[in-house]
């Protein structure tokens, strides 16, 4: 009954050409018999088959992806940690990328397994293009820049995108208070370590050198604040900005700063095939969602859900839905590097 169906449903609707996954290739005599015991006029359909698309570290099959919604091991078809239209839509994929990525891996009738690297590396390539830069603090620490007027609040200026020079510029507040990554300070560092450290120099983005000249913590021995003094001859693209250091990091300015909520999606499986071995649900990565409170650029108060950014130094982002005008929630699309084959290369 389904190849009848099949068969006449196509021809009803006037489909051409009928592309099917590789199961369906010893239908297709039964196909064509019908169409002819049928004396059917022409144009009729024809069947194509090919290979379906399978992607390291997920699963395909509605059977099992219905699995992780109905025992709630995701939030739903949407959950953008799903390889669904609807989750890599909520999660900031476009559509462009999606077909590029389907027209450079080309159709096969070869059942293969694609490496979803280059997937990512196509969402990369799109995004780096498109996406309007912006500056956020996803684990803050702060940084109290001792010499720096108490009440100043200067204005410098920051590129949108420089992959698009119609793009421009934007004005982004600095302070004598700002906000820093936690993974930028490091009291005892490792070798080739180039961000700020005790007695150590880096340059502010868009802005100044600052050095650290004492760490304040608290009664577990936590970090909570820097205390720095800033080298006011030293303001980017300015006529003293000539001193070089030789690590770069980002802020943004405490007094400013808007609170985010941040979802840190990565892939939903731990190994390239949880189909190959066992239980695929024994395999969902524990590290695949993250979510942080962050420190934005005020900037981004005034995001579109349709625009795509780039924070700075992080990863590519795009609104979710469940934002309000009360909070803001951004989901990572993907990050700037590939960090999964950095670690298969340490294992």
């Amino acid at each position: 009954m389904y190849d009848w169906a099949h068969t006449l449903s196509d021809y009803i609707e006037g489909i051409t050409h009928s592309v099917c996954t590789l199961e369906f290739e010893v239908h297709r005599p039964l196909y064509n018999w019908i169409l002819e015991a049928l004396e059917l006029s022409e144009p009729r359909p024809h069947q194509y088959e090919f290979a379906r698309l399978n992607l390291t570290y997920s699963v395909m099959s509605k059977r099992k992806l219905i699995q992780l919604v109905n025992e709630k091991l995701v939030s739903g078809w949407d959950d953008p940690r799903m390889l669904t239209i609807s989750g890599l839509r909520r999660r900031g994929v476009t559509a462009s990328a999606l077909r590029a990525f389907a027209y450079n891996i080309g159709i096969t009738k070869y059942p293969s397994m694609t490496d979803i690297a280059v997937l990512e590396h196509t969402m990369r390539g799109e995004l780096n293009r498109i996406a309007t830069r912006r500056l956020a603090v996803l684990r803050p620490v702060k940084v109290v820049l001792t010499n720096y007027p108490e009440g100043k609040i200067e204005e410098l200026d920051a590129i949108n995108n420089p992959e698009d020079s119609s793009a421009g510029t934007r004005k982004i507040p600095f302070s004598r208070e700002l906000y820093i990554e936690r993974d930028d300070f490091m009291e005892t560092p490792p070798p080739k370590y180039f961000r700020l450290r005790p007695g150590g120099e880096v340059r502010l983005k868009y802005a100044y050198i600052i050095k650290c000249d004492e760490a304040v913590k608290d009664a577990a021995g936590n970090v909570t604040e820097l205390r720095c003094t800033v080298d006011l001859d030293s303001k980017s693209g300015g006529p003293t900005a000539g001193r070089k250091v030789k690590g770069t990091i980002h802020w943004v300015s405490a007094a400013q700063a808007i609170d985010a909520e941040v979802r840190l999606y990565d892939r939903l499986f731990s190994v390239p095939e949880p189909d190959a071995a066992g239980d695929f649900k024994s395999f969902i990565n524990p590290d695949s969602l993250e979510v942080v409170t962050a420190k934005c650029e005020a900037a981004l108060a005034k995001a579109h859900p349709q625009e795509r950014y780039q924070f700075e130094r992080l990863g590519y982002f795009a609104l979710d839905p469940d934002t309000t005008p009360e909070k803001q929630v951004w989901n990572r699309t993907i990050t700037l590097r590939d960090t999964w084959a950095k670690e298969a290369k340490r294992s």
